[in-house]
């Protein structure tokens, strides 16, 4: 199913999201012909006061919700004109909230969206949420202003014969049939993978969408797979990494396999994420 609703969340408390986040989230559903929704909350901050006289609490709740406001208007007024000056149909959306419903309601709006756009410098507390509590792919993208814009020449996938890696590469099909070239990675002497079947199979599954890839295996040499992916997609000239989300969540305690930590903290490129 291509990719015609992308929701992008732009954070506006406690450092709002660079414009450079913006203009990317623009280019991705330029580049994906799809309609892109922008929202961003005015927060309003919950403080523990039981030792601080009550005006004083209430002096910081609202300047801060102040800021918080003020920046998710010239946020959301940024999305707008980027938006019509690439000519793409676009919707703003200003929500209030208190910090704490920040990750259930973005969930909601995930679910009825295709793909989420999320800058790495969202709480991983929300990133999180949303990878594990929409059911929809996760595009996570950095915030270094040293980054080329957004563009889809090669895109690198990490396969591991994981169900997780098999929706991810389901969920990227729209995306896969665009890109220039097509590399799968497999890191070999990090984990057992469990499985007889080749590399080779998947590219004949792939090939049937029209997609030609390359088969790449990586020897992990005893470094931590994140490590390993940053230093094959750099090698490579990567424009977008697709991998599978590991880990698990109870009672909002999410358990992070070792990549998909290490990369949401600081990912090198954009992350198509799904779980």
């Amino acid at each position: 199913m291509p990719f015609k609703d992308i929701l992008v969340a732009l954070n506006s408390y406690p450092d709002p999201t660079p414009v450079s986040v913006v203009e990317d989230a623009v280019a991705v559903a330029a580049t994906l012909g799809a309609h892109l929704a922008a929202i961003s909350c005015e927060t309003h901050v919950q403080l523990p006061g039981h030792f601080i006289s009550a005006p004083m609490v209430d002096g910081m709740i609202a300047g801060e919700a102040a800021k918080s406001r003020k920046s998710a208007h010239e946020l959301l007024a940024a999305f707008d004109a980027a938006a019509a000056k690439a000519g793409i149909l676009h919707e703003a959306i200003f929500e209030k909230c208190l910090t704490l419903e920040i990750p259930d309601l973005l969930v909601e709006y995930a679910r009825l969206r295709d793909l989420t756009i999320l800058p790495s410098s969202s709480d991983q507390w929300y990133a999180e949420a949303v990878i594990f509590g929409s059911g929809r792919p996760t595009l996570i993208l950095p915030v270094s202003p040293s980054r080329r814009p957004f563009q889809i020449e090669t895109v690198a996938v990490a396969w591991d014969f994981s169900r997780a890696a098999a929706r991810a590469i389901s969920d990227a099909l729209p995306i896969l049939e665009l890109a220039k070239q097509v590399r799968i990675v497999t890191v070999a002497n990090e984990k057992a993978l469990g499985t007889k079947r080749s590399g080779e199979e998947l590219a004949k599954n792939l090939s049937r969408h029209g997609i030609d890839v390359v088969l790449d295996k990586v020897d992990a040499k005893g470094r931590p797979i994140g490590e390993v992916l940053e230093s094959y997609t750099s090698s490579q000239n990567a424009d977008l990494l697709v991998m599978g989300a590991y880990g698990h969540s109870k009672w909002r305690e999410f358990v992070l396999g070792g990549a998909t930590r290490s990369l949401l903290s600081k990912p090198p490129l954009p992350i198509l994420l799904s779980h």
